[in-house]
């Protein structure tokens, strides 16, 4: 098999041409780097000596410094090249026209996680707003979806839910990658930039992170392994409870639980001890911030026995029903704001949908949920297959 070469290893390796006196700015973070651990940062100072002018930072900064959601940064000079690091998850999360002034092509290198509520794409798609706004050329290098390129799950955002969590009505996991989904940004949902994306070669559909031979680097500080990637689309649904989503352990989204749950009445609700690909292991852990701080959870470690198998989204909501029939006098909704909503719940935010909690606290099955959901599902994946840039 061809090893994977990523769309920025692509882009330094061609003709430089095209941006010969351009000014040139950097949407990055510690994950942007090529199979040899470089940064882009550095890639492209020595490749275009004295153009790259300023340097952009989504969620948790540039160095993805910032744990936790929520946690703004701010502006700031780079410590090795001295240019601007313009923060777009602080005082704005859309470019404005002064940074914007810096640069005449933006150059996008971000390693999404294929889940519909991570902020990056939506980053991402502003700066493209912003591009076509300021005249100036967006440039996305492609990088793997670490949670393969084939799988559907869940349901599309609702518009009345959209959110720095989901700002268009695409599914929980989407199947696409980060340059894929700029190309359906920008044309199906009119954005109109000036675009180009630099796809990797030798990405299939299929793989999994583990499968490209890439290193992993945390795309954001709770995302430490591919594994905490694989059960994200699903875990995260306990960012909008008072459960525990493992945030203050060493083992963030893999590890959930709460101070009042019994571990042994989930694991016997409805099939959940048979969740297809993956083992529940009754574990107990004391996060060191975040919810819970100090105190002792009880809950689950999930361990992936089958990737291919594994549901994320629908597991998780399979084990939110368990905990809303055992525990439903303990589980609370936790309240806005959350990331920049102040109204709405954050878990409608979430599940992108104001009545799916309501559903599922009235135990109505979630392989019926599914059945609803998939009319959208599939008119997604029928309108994403015109923007798949790989077998």
């Amino acid at each position: 098999m061809a090893p994977v070469t990523l769309g920025l290893e692509n882009f330094i390796g061609r003709d430089t041409a095209e941006l010969s006196g351009k000014r040139l700015g950097l949407l990055a973070n510690p994950a942007s780097v090529d199979r040899r651990l470089r940064h882009a940062r550095d890639l492209l100072a020595e490749r275009y000596p004295g153009q790259l002018s300023a340097l952009f930072s989504p969620q948790h900064g540039f160095f993805a410094e910032k744990q936790d959601n929520m946690v703004e940064s701010d502006h700031r000079r780079d410590p090795r090249l001295g240019i601007p690091v313009f923060s777009l998850y602080g005082q704005t999360r859309v470019p404005s026209a002064d940074m914007m002034a810096a640069i005449d092509t933006l150059i996008i290198d971000l390693q999404d996680v294929g889940t519909r509520v991570y902020t990056f794409i939506y980053t991402m798609s502003y700066c493209l707003e912003a591009a076509r706004r300021y005249g100036k050329q967006v440039v996305v290098l492609d990088r793997p979806n670490p949670v393969n390129g084939l799988t559907l799950e869940g349901n599309c955002l609702l518009p009345e839910f959209a959110s720095f969590v989901g700002r268009y009505p695409i599914p929980m996991r989407h199947g696409l990658t980060i340059g894929e989904l700029a190309l359906l940004f920008n044309d199906h949902f009119a954005i109109a930039c000036d675009l180009q994306v630099v796809p990797m070669t030798g990405w299939q559909r299929r793989m999994f992170f583990s499968d490209t031979g890439l290193p992993w680097i945390a795309p954001s500080p709770n995302l430490p392994t591919p594994i905490s990637a694989l059960v994200y689309p699903g875990q995260v649904i306990w960012e909008g409870t008072n459960v525990s989503e493992g945030r203050g352990t060493t083992q963030p989204f893999e590890i959930f639980g709460a101070p009042f749950l019994d571990s042994s009445r989930i694991i016997d609700f409805s099939g959940i001890s048979q969740l297809p690909g993956v083992t529940l292991r009754p574990t107990e852990f004391e996060p060191t911030f975040n919810k819970w701080r100090g105190q002792i959870c009880r809950g689950f470690q999930i361990h992936v026995t089958d990737p291919g198998a594994y549901r994320p989204f629908y597991a998780s909501l399979r084990i939110l029903q368990a905990v809303m029939h055992h525990h439903g006098d303990h589980l609370q909704w936790k309240p806005p704001p959350y990331e920049y909503e102040f109204i709405k719940l954050p878990i409608d935010l979430i599940l992108g949908d104001g009545h799916l909690r309501q559903q599922l606290a009235a135990m109505e099955p979630v392989d019926t949920l599914e059945r609803h959901w998939a009319p959208a599902l599939e008119a997604f994946d029928d309108l994403s297959r015109a923007y798949r840039l790989y077998t």
